[in-house]
């Protein structure tokens, strides 16, 4: 008898090589997705996606992929340690073209006029680079100038760039500033959290043709969670593994002590994921203290309190789907409805294209730099924002005001 018949099993449902059919959408990913997608929404779609090693980052990509109909060409670009020419060669190679023994300044008319074309054409162009924390200055400067190819009327390319937290790191540093300045939207994919990777491993296993959620027993969990963090790739190792060791011994459910067992054979120690390297910690005078949050947001309805949020400097997306930071329920709340990005200098709203609009007051706002107290209507439901900020460090010279900065934005419904 198979390893797969042993376990009532049709294919394997722990293998490492990315699987869009395999993937659970979690929270994170969900998100993760619907910001790619806003590439194609978007006539200057910019997103930058970051994760750990073996978060699903490039399962991700493939799925948005696999959905894209045929009015979108798209290259992937994976091998990311090139010179910028190499690069240029490698982007228009995926677009079929043979760009080689050619000087940059033929690669880039070649790729210009290719842009221009199936803009005519009616075709929406998506460059996607895969491993990009490997990318050079000097190449992330490049794909800066190409985000600025244009029509008299709009962008003709969209960009995804997907990498491991080095990346992030990279496009803060100070050089970066211009490049971030074209990124419309960023997300970092953290692990799973307990119960997302409980949820994972039972989704796999179904997908697998496992229809009884039996084989892993209910105590294997926390202990599969405190050796991998609930890092995907981790998870996917330690229960395949335990799989093996379990067939091996002729049983058909895989117990606590399985999972220890397996842990022994690996060599594993427990995840450094739960000993405090993903605590979000700041260093302040040489000791360290906690993230702190910056910006409160009170969602009342009919002048009831029905919830209250406080959040750290970033982007937080209000709407109707869960998958937002701040959920409300309401028929007139759309599902990416407005966000509200916080940074050292304050705080504005933005409409995401909703369907009812945002209102301070009586006025419907686009964009608008908030203070404290402000009161933000959205259908019948109101956000009371408050700034967290010691006083000494908010900007008092902000006044409420319509704003057009150019700032990322996500277009909803």
């Amino acid at each position: 008898m198979s390893y797969l018949e042993h376990f009532n099993l049709q294919e394997q449902p722990f293998q490492l090589t990315p699987d869009p059919d395999f993937l659970y959408w979690s929270k994170q990913h969900a998100r993760a997705k619907a910001y790619m997608e806003s590439t194609i929404w978007l006539a200057d779609g910019f997103v930058v996606i970051t994760g750990e090693i073996g978060s699903g980052k490039t399962t991700l990509l493939q799925s948005f992929l696999d959905e894209l109909d045929e009015s979108v060409v798209y290259a992937v670009v994976s091998q990311t340690q090139l010179t910028p020419t190499q690069f240029l060669q490698a982007v228009l190679t995926e677009f079929g073209f043979k760009p080689f023994n050619k000087p940059k300044v033929e690669l880039l008319d070649m790729l210009n006029m290719f842009l221009i074309e199936q803009y005519s054409n009616g075709k929406k162009v998506v460059l996607i680079v895969d491993e990009a924390q490997n990318l050079s200055p000097k190449v992330l400067e490049e794909i800066r100038l190409l985000s600025g190819i244009e029509t008299h009327k709009e962008k003709v390319l969209r960009i995804i760039l997907a990498g491991q937290p080095e990346l992030k790191e990279t496009l803060d540093s100070p050089g970066m500033k211009q490049l971030v300045q074209r990124v419309r939207l960023r997300f970092h994919i953290g692990p799973l959290d307990s119960r997302d990777m409980r949820e994972y491993i039972i989704h796999r296993l179904a997908v697998a043709g496992r229809n009884a959620n039996d084989l892993f027993e209910e105590d294997t969990f926390d202990i599969i969670y405190r050796y991998t963090g609930g890092v995907p790739r981790l998870i996917n190792t330690l229960c395949d593994t335990a799989l093996l060791c379990t067939f091996a011994d002729g049983k058909l459910t895989v117990g606590a002590d399985d999972i220890m067992a397996t842990v022994a054979e690996l060599n594993w120690k427990e995840h450094e994921g739960n000993t405090g390297r993903y605590n979000q910690l700041k260093q302040v005078s040489g000791r360290m203290i906690e993230r702190y949050d910056v910006a409160q947001i009170e969602v009342r309805t009919d002048g009831e309190l029905v919830s209250m949020q406080s959040f750290p400097a970033g982007r937080i997306i209000i709407g109707r789907s869960p998958d937002n930071e701040v959920y409300i329920k309401g028929k007139f709340v759309s599902r990416h409805h407005a966000q509200i990005v916080v940074d050292d200098e304050g705080c504005f709203i933005e409409d995401l294209n909703s369907t009812n609009g945002v209102f301070i007051g009586e006025r419907q706002i686009k964009k608008h730099r908030l203070q404290d107290g402000d009161v933000i209507s959205l259908g019948t439901h109101e956000l009371v924002y408050t700034d967290l900020r010691p006083r000494e460090s908010a900007n008092e010279e902000n006044i409420a005001n319509d704003v057009d900065d150019d700032e990322p934005s996500v277009v909803g419904e």
